[in-house]
């Protein structure tokens, strides 16, 4: 009877995170899906990929600040969720680092912006962009992931986004309104960040103070791999459309950056489930890794006959959907949508395979090499196909290296007999 309490409690949890991520989804993808269609309308291809220009060059520098903490410190709060001494050494430690972090990427930041003309032309547009990383620093995901209590954060992000919903319909009126999108995007995941780091320190009863030196050391060992893992993943993602912007101009990475947002809009909904499940199954492969291999299993068989379905879908409907969604003047999307459609799919696999089953058993290595080699071979063909196929050429890129990406991942699973 005590063990099916527990399973029953344990899949509570479970239900209840993914319930609460599910919603949080509604704040990141549903929300901006709601002023999707109207801003690619009233700002039009180049505004709209200047927006994404920067905020793909942005990205490095979220990565650097980031330093795998999502991950790599979401296990570390999962496993020591019951000692609250060590939750407030590894809270504290944690948001050392990203803010040391925040300060040296600035500096670069505002280097590079004020040297290369390409940057310089709307330095505004890049320097307001940057408060996104601000909200890296401040915003507590991983703490809440890690203790499983995502409604909180996902309370926060709703009411946040609610009013970031309604500023956009009410203040971005044409393409001059640019600088003002991206001083609202930045502001409302500072202000979210705050919020959240305020609802630790009062609800959690957390403390701050400056861990040992040891200790942040310890943290950046345990973040190191899924760091530099995060950081090979950036050169076949944001880099995509960097490289897309340095040879095609704006209006080309708004046709890309357009069909790319519908996309990450449906992968969206399998992230939900990824993110409710790590940290319960940090914790399980802790207590038993038959019981995490069974329950990978499992999930797996579910999501992806979810993931066929839906990505057959999509690719039927493509052209009437980006006609529906972004309108007349993004044709050139349909190209690009009918390819990249796939990556939700792909991507639920090597979630599975890389993230779920190979950090939680210790393979950070072997995972990094495979996301490091795949990230070499975007780049490489980025730069063979972009100068091409530009749009088209790019979606082709990513969706190879995906597709890498996943194959090397399930046959080092494979070989690890980590499968039935």
């Amino acid at each position: 009877m005590f063990n099916l309490k527990k399973i029953f409690y344990e899949n509570k949890i479970i239900i209840g995170n993914f319930s609460s991520l599910s919603l949080l989804q509604v704040a990141n993808y549903i929300f901006p899906l709601i002023t999707f269609p109207y801003l690619v309308r009233v700002l039009g291809p180049e505004k709209f990929g200047l927006v994404n220009f920067a905020a793909a060059f942005v990205s490095y520098f979220t990565v650097f600040v980031d330093y795998g903490f999502n991950l790599s410190a979401t296990r570390e709060i999962s496993i020591n969720r019951n000692d609250s001494n060590k939750i407030n050494e590894i809270f504290s430690g944690v948001l050392i680092v990203k803010s040391t972090l925040f300060l040296l990427g600035l500096s670069v930041f505002v280097f590079l912006v004020l040297l290369v003309p390409k940057f310089a032309a709307d330095a505004p547009i890049y320097f307001f962009t940057f408060l996104t990383v601000l909200g890296s620093v401040v915003f507590p995901t991983w703490f809440f992931q890690g203790m499983e209590r995502m409604k909180y954060i996902t309370l926060i992000s709703i009411t946040v986004k609610a009013i970031w919903v309604i500023s956009v319909f009410l203040l971005i009126k044409s393409p001059a309104d640019v600088l003002l999108l991206v001083i609202l995007n930045g502001t409302s995941v500072v202000v979210s960040g705050l919020i959240g780091i305020l609802t630790i320190l009062t609800k959690f009863g957390v403390k701050l103070y400056f861990p040992q030196l040891t200790e942040i050391k310890r943290l950046l060992a345990e973040g190191w791999y899924v760091f530099i893992s995060t950081a090979s993943i950036t050169l076949y993602t944001s880099t995509n459309i960097f490289i897309l912007g340095l040879f095609a101009g704006n209006e080309t990475v708004g046709y890309f950056a357009a069909a790319d947002k519908i996309r990450a809009a449906v992968q969206g909904i399998f992230q939900n489930a990824s993110q409710a499940i790590f940290p319960h199954l940090s914790k399980l492969f802790n207590e038993s890794k038959e019981m995490a291999i069974r329950f990978v299993n499992r999930y797996l068989k579910f999501s992806l006959s979810f993931a066929i379905i839906i990505t057959f879908v999509l690719f039927l409907l493509a052209g009437e959907i980006v006609i529906v969604i972004l309108g007349e003047k993004y044709l050139p999307s349909i190209g690009v949508f009918r390819i990249i459609v796939f990556l939700p799919l792909i991507i639920l696999l090597s979630n599975v395979y890389g993230i779920q089953i190979m950090l939680n058993l210790g393979y950070k290595k072997e995972f990094f090499r495979i996301l490091f080699f795949a990230g070499i071979v975007n780049l490489v063909l980025s730069f063979i196909l972009v100068p091409m196929y530009f749009e088209i050429g790019t979606a082709i890129a990513v969706v190879i290296t995906e597709i890498i990406v996943t194959a090397s991942m399930y046959v080092f699973v494979k070989k690890k007999e980590l499968l039935v």
